[in-house]
């Protein structure tokens, strides 16, 4: 009898495909852990290795240092080391310094009538030339920013004939500070100087 071979081996491999597919199915699923949970576990883990590395690095504070012998010490008045000496409280009493009472006429706890007599006037020096022509020339830009200037002719040590120009007289400080704004704004940097008022 005959039989049919090409049957046979369609129904049994047709047989093994649905084992084949029957074990995909029966086998475990993959594991649905995020990757960023084991990034931050094994991050964690290593962090926790490395603080347990340092903390056996450390010697108890509780155990004593082994002891070392002690060097023979010398008598305790040898003149090797001197004593500390403190000499400040002598300093002190020899630099002291005696105020004198303020006068009852005063207006305030320290003024002196020296300091209420002589009345103090405000100038900014704004240059120094040796020729008229150049301190002339500020000058009239100094009366262009709306200023009072002034030239003074001064003679120095060794003969030499300066013109200063000046800005001025004021005798409050406010329009002194006004006034030194308004130079500092255009690029000029005074010089500010007290005198007596006469």
């Amino acid at each position: 009898m005959t039989r049919d071979y090409a049957k046979k081996s369609r129904s049994s491999s047709g047989s093994r495909s649905n084992n084949k597919k029957g074990t995909r199915k029966s086998s475990p699923k993959r594991s649905q852990v995020p990757a960023w949970v084991w990034l931050f576990t094994g991050s964690v883990l290593g962090a926790f290795i490395m603080f347990l590395a340092f903390l056996s690095g450390l010697t108890p504070s509780s155990t004593p240092a082994p002891a070392q012998p002690e060097a023979p010490v010398a008598s305790k008045s040898s003149p090797d080391i001197p004593k500390p000496r403190f000499d400040f409280y002598q300093l002190l009493k020899e630099t002291e310094v005696v105020v004198q009472e303020p006068t009852p006429g005063g207006k305030g706890k320290n003024s002196t009538p020296e300091a209420e007599t002589v009345p103090q006037e405000y100038i900014l020096q704004v240059g120094s030339f040796k020729k008229v022509a150049d301190a002339d020339r500020l000058r009239a830009e100094l009366i262009l920013m709306n200023l009072d200037a002034s030239v003074e002719t001064v003679t120095v040590r060794n003969g030499e004939t300066w013109h200063r120009v000046l800005v001025g007289p004021y005798t409050s400080q406010s329009k002194v500070a006004n006034a030194r704004s308004t130079l500092i704004s255009n690029d000029i940097n005074p010089l500010l100087l007290k005198r007596n008022r006469s």
